[in-house]
């Protein structure tokens, strides 16, 4: 009967030690291997969700039955991303007499901001806050001759909305041409002046468009 020799214990443990280091360095050199390939190994699987499909308040082409529009091109303030962005549009202004062309502007300007967004607008983050519907009118006697009155208090729209309204007519040529626009109400207030800044355009929910009281008729 052949005698089976013990192994040492300190050799058994030196061969354990000596097939662990080539198995890992078995598995480093499929790890380089991969890495040589593109490839990077993990042993969890990720997902970062879809790609986004428009980057937030990128500029949109305006729709082609707008490009193909007759009329007069302006831009008008709409929400993005608690901002303000300008976007460009047409209205569409009837004919009329010198003194009632700029009421007529400005209503033009309030039907398209008043407009829901298109879609390539709503997917880049585009909204409106100006209700639908909204109207104005010239100046009543007593009131300074650029004035514009809404059909809703000035104090009663939303404080984006507002800036919306004041930051939009303040740049076309509803406005004075010195950054402001003078408005009321439907009833008997007097009208104020507000102006458009920059703090408005950035931060239109917490910074209200600065108004002082108008005066002279």
């Amino acid at each position: 009967m052949t005698e089976r020799r013990a192994v040492p214990r300190r050799t058994a443990v030196r061969e354990a030690a000596a097939c662990g280091v080539r198995g890992l360095l078995a598995v480093g050199a499929l790890g380089a291997l991969l890495a040589g390939c593109g490839i990077r190994a993990t042993e969890v699987p990720t997902d970062f969700g879809p790609a986004p499909s428009r980057v937030l308040c990128s500029p949109v082409e305006p729709e082609v039955p707008t490009q193909a529009g007759r009329g007069l091109p302006v831009q008008v303030f709409l929400l993005c991303e608690s901002s303000l962005v300008a976007v460009d549009r047409t209205v569409r202004v009837p004919d009329g007499a010198a003194d009632a062309r700029r009421a007529l502007v400005a209503q033009g300007l309030l039907d398209v901001m008043s407009q829901e967004p298109s879609d390539a607008e709503r997917e880049a983050g585009y909204t409106t806050r100006v209700p639908r519907g909204t109207k104005v009118s010239g100046p009543r006697p007593g009131d300074p001759e650029d004035t514009l009155r809404l059909s809703t208090e000035p104090g009663n729209l939303s404080s984006p909305g507002l800036a919306q309204v004041v930051c939009t007519f303040s740049d076309s040529s509803a406005a004075d041409g010195d950054g402001s626009v003078i408005l009321g109400g439907p009833d008997d207030s007097g009208p104020r002046r507000y102006k458009c800044t920059d703090e408005v355009r950035s931060r239109p929910g917490e910074e209200e468009p600065p108004s002082t009281e108008a005066t002279g008729g």
